[in-house]
């Protein structure tokens, strides 16, 4: 089940790269999409910890900074604060996928988030969870040499 997660984080990544990266318009969507990899990513981790898919799903959902949490306290070590602040932004990731009215009262804050920022900080993250859990790639997959920016 871990490795689904992992290598379900891994695929979605690519499509994080490859679709948002270059267009800062699309910041709601790279959200979204930022905050389902992550969580993928970290439910990886923590079910390597013994924590149960069901435990994960009823307690933690799509709160990614209190997955981020839980994994740092397990000892993960991926102490980096921008993504903690990101984790922050993107909790729940849900409401990134709500279409939203009008209203700019209304929207979720994206914490001045663009997916130049948003891409580097989330593969640091996934590239963390392949080295501590040792599993491999999916077939296609490779590491990335992107720095996080702030």
């Amino acid at each position: 089940m871990s490795r689904f997660r992992y290598h379900n984080a891994e695929r979605w990544m690519t499509t994080l790269e490859a679709d948002f990266l270059a267009e800062p318009r699309f910041a709601r969507e790279a959200l979204h999409q930022a905050g389902f990899v992550t969580q993928q990513a970290l439910c990886a981790y923590l079910l390597d910890m013994g924590f149960a898919d069901a435990w994960n799903a009823r307690h933690i959902k799509q709160d990614v900074a209190k997955a981020l949490a839980y994994a740092n306290a397990c000892g993960f070590g991926h102490d980096c604060p921008d993504m903690a602040r990101l984790a922050a932004v993107l909790s729940p990731y849900w409401k990134w996928g709500y279409h939203y009215h009008d209203w700019e009262e209304d929207r979720p804050r994206t914490g001045g988030f663009i997916p130049a920022m948003i891409t580097p900080l989330v593969r640091a993250l996934v590239d963390r969870v392949h080295d501590v859990t040792g599993h491999p790639r999916p077939r296609g997959c490779q590491r990335r040499t992107q720095k996080a920016r702030s």
